[in-house]
């Protein structure tokens, strides 16, 4: 069977770059090995995990915040059974969605694992051992990233679990530990603190979400421990965890090399994703994998040391996100089509969903800093924004960096609500190289959230905010 084009992986870089390259005239095949398309993303990672962050949401808004509103409730409870069908369902329609796609492209979808045979060769054995060929003249590899599993925290998937077991726990725990303090586990980590479990965050670093603006994470946990009673445990080191029975013990080492131990019910192991690359018979085709992270080294174009063989996504570098895997995806779709598309690497957005919601875009304060820039800041509370004030959701700032000579638009970094929508105003303003000015003068609908960005930008002009 013969195709211009097959993608190993369905996941968000893998159907998305399928998409596009049937779109463009291709013959093209996608091979997955699950029953069900999306990869982590759909499955296991960003749509369930934010189905459970709504009903949680939902439901700490009911316990805290409804009084406030006038809005009474006598007797408040959570059925988890029925939120993890909830989550199961978007999950269906989702998958659901793929299929469809797929067949309104006329891509042909193959179930089972993708090995290569050589460059232009690829062995699909489908879980009954059974295995057919298929040839192409390209190959893009999109298989994804796991969990990152410790030597010393063994993972039993009933009491120390990663995210995937998180998504369809069948109670409230009454102590969550989770290990890691970057966007997995906070989001996770507050789903169910938001349903009422006490949730101990334990993180290496100095800082929770760390590849972000240092002012980001220092609100961040602010407010986690304001709002959701969460308690951290920065500059820890994690030394094991053990489970027995009911029961689990974490030992950690602070940062002066003293011992503590935290005992709790669950713990969620959130250290980071390596990448998938295991089945694929890259020995065979000669490529090797990089010993840190187990990813696949590629040109600026996503091609890998063997002609005609792209990969995408969490199998490289850069940050472990779906929407950098589905612009890559569709980057190599063109390109193969003969066409010269464009990714800015800088102007990918960063998002965690907790609440309030966190969102980045471009260089933080402390790359420009080691970086040399010259840089003005201006930022703007949500305590001073109208709609933040009728929404009660007050907590969180923007911040906007801009060049101090040309005004250029160097970095926006904000925590508020609705933050993961907004970014992407300042996204666009970036592409276009706007500057702080061009923010400030756009007449931005009154009263909106976006407000608030408008006024930081003001404030990095000459520090011109109106409502601050």
């Amino acid at each position: 069977m013969q195709y211009d084009v097959i993608v190993i992986g369905s996941g968000p870089g893998g159907y998305v770059g399928a998409i596009r390259c049937a779109q463009l005239g291709l013959k093209t095949a996608i091979i997955e090995k699950y029953s069900t398309f999306g990869g982590t993303c759909l499955n296991v990672g960003c749509i369930p995990s934010k189905a459970l962050l709504d009903t949680s949401e939902h439901y700490h808004n009911a316990a805290n915040n409804f009084a406030t509103h006038g809005i009474g409730i006598s007797s408040l409870k959570i059925d988890v059974k029925k939120m993890i069908e909830r989550k199961n369902d978007v999950i269906a329609q989702n998958t659901a969605g793929i299929t469809y796609l797929f067949k309104k492209n006329k891509i042909d979808s193959f179930e089972g694992v993708g090995s290569f045979i050589d460059k232009n060769t690829v062995k699909v054995t489908k879980t009954n051992g059974a295995t057919e060929e298929l040839k192409a003249k390209n190959v893009i590899i999109a298989t994804g990233s796991k969990p990152t599993a410790l030597p010393f925290l063994p993972i039993d998937k009933k009491r120390i679990i990663t995210s995937t077991e998180a998504l369809n726990l069948t109670e409230v725990p009454k102590h969550l530990i989770v290990i890691g303090g970057g966007v997995i586990g906070l989001e996770l980590g507050s789903v169910y603190a938001r349903l009422g479990a006490k949730v101990s965050v334990v993180e290496f670093a100095k800082s929770i979400i760390g590849t972000m603006d240092g002012s980001l994470g220092k609100e961040l946990q602010r407010v986690l421990k304001k709002n959701l009673g969460m308690e951290f445990f920065l500059g820890h080191k994690v030394t094991g965890a053990t489970s027995k029975g009911k029961n689990v013990t974490v030992t950690a080492e602070n940062a002066k090399g003293e011992p503590i131990t935290i005992e709790g019910d669950y713990c969620i192991v959130s250290v980071g994703r390596t990448s998938y690359t295991e089945g694929l018979g890259l020995e065979n085709i000669g490529i090797t994998t990089e010993e840190r992270g187990n990813k696949i080294s590629t040109n600026e174009h996503m091609e890998t040391i063997v002609e005609g063989i792209y990969a995408i996504g969490d199998v490289i570098k850069g940050p472990m996100l779906a929407h950098k895997a589905e612009d890559e995806g569709v980057y190599v779709a063109e390109r193969i089509a003969g066409q010269k598309p464009h990714i800015d690497y800088n102007l990918i957005p960063g998002v965690v969903y907790t609440w309030p919601e966190v969102a980045s875009v471009g260089k933080t304060e402390e790359q420009l800093k080691e970086s040399g820039i010259k840089y003005k800041a201006g930022s703007f509370s949500f305590k001073a924004s109208g709609r933040a004030k009728a929404s009660g959701d007050t907590d969180g700032f923007v911040k906007v960096l801009a060049d101090a000579t040309t005004d250029e638009v160097l970095g926006v970094h904000m925590i508020g609500p609705r933050a993961a929508d907004m970014i992407a105003e300042a996204v666009v303003a970036m592409e276009y190289r706007a500057s702080a000015e061009d923010i400030a003068r756009i007449c931005h609908a009154h009263p909106t959230f976006t407000e608030a960005l408008k006024e930081a930008a003001l404030a990095a002009t000459a520090n011109r905010a109106i409502h601050a």
